[in-house]
């Protein structure tokens, strides 16, 4: 699967604050990967579907083992709405089965700062590890 590259979902008004989440998963093998690789058209279109999402994007790098997100939503409450939603719910508890470490940032930025680079993401990724 190439990048999914991102998109906009719905447009806030440029001065209106977005809240921001980065996320990066390495998988323990590459069986792992394949099966994070085969959730994740699914679990990127629930987001677009998902109430308060304003963009999101994927970066996966099967081989290596790793994948990255990033998103924007309305607020806290829109992104916890989704990640407690069925089937991403259910998925993330599977995939977690799989995972050597992932990463979560999450930050606030004006609608007009979107969409955020994946260098900043990465960035703000760095040195936020959860082993399991």
């Amino acid at each position: 699967m190439p990048d999914i590259p991102w998109s906009t979902l719905t447009q806030a008004a440029p001065d209106t604050d977005v809240y921001v989440m980065a996320s990066r998963f390495e998988t323990a093998t590459l069986g792992g990967a394949l099966r994070f690789f085969l959730k994740a058209p699914g679990i990127v279109g629930q987001i677009r579907r998902a109430p308060g999402a304003h963009g999101v994007a994927l970066r996966a790098r099967v081989l290596d083992r790793t994948f990255l997100t990033l998103s924007a939503w309305q607020d806290r409450d829109a992104l916890y709405g989704f990640a407690r939603s069925e089937p991403h719910r259910s998925d993330s508890r599977e995939l977690a089965a799989f995972m050597k470490e992932s990463a979560f940032t999450f930050w606030t930025v004006k609608a007009s700062e979107l969409p955020i680079s994946w260098t900043e993401a990465e960035h703000r990724l760095a040195g936020q590890k959860t082993a399991y």
